[in-house]
């Protein structure tokens, strides 16, 4: 038994230390575990963070895609109906008008003045109708004038 003793003190203390390991092994364990479930924990809410606000900017976003698409078809609308108005039409016709007129005064000599001339009558014409010394019916349909004539004669 002596020879027994001195095997089963080692096999004692190879135990003995196997079981210290084991147990701060453990402990180590335990402790990694605790801090990985903190970050672990602190990544899930910094992700659930950041989820809400992408979710809470994409909504955002949504809201102004649509009101900027309610604005532009209702720009567009706006657009449509005012170039729809005869007021513009006749403005942007009497801009060309006028940009006709000053070219021919630049570019033919003697066009001013019969330009004045034939101006001038037909402002008188007008007063006139206005004035009510043309019948009614004249202020109605306009009278024809020697354009087509000209234009034909041309061809």
């Amino acid at each position: 038994m002596g020879s027994l003793k001195p095997g089963l003190i080692g096999f004692s203390i190879g135990l003995a230390i196997a079981l210290v390991v084991f147990v701060v092994m453990l402990v180590q364990k335990k402790i990694l575990d605790k801090r990985l479930k903190g970050e672990n924990d602190k990544l899930r809410k910094m992700l659930s963070e950041k989820m809400e606000l992408e979710a809470e900017g994409l909504s955002r976003l949504k809201r102004e895609l649509e009101s900027l698409k309610e604005e532009n078809g209702n720009l567009r609308v706006t657009i449509q109906a005012l170039s729809q108005k005869p007021a513009r039409k006749d403005i942007g016709r009497l801009q060309v008008y006028q940009t006709a007129i000053d070219r021919l005064m630049l570019n033919s000599p003697g066009f001013g003045p019969v330009w004045q001339a034939a101006l001038k009558e037909s402002e008188d014409e007008f007063a006139k109708t206005l004035k009510g010394k043309i019948p009614f019916i004249g202020r109605i349909i306009p009278s024809k004038t020697d354009v087509h004539m000209i234009d034909e004669g041309e061809n």
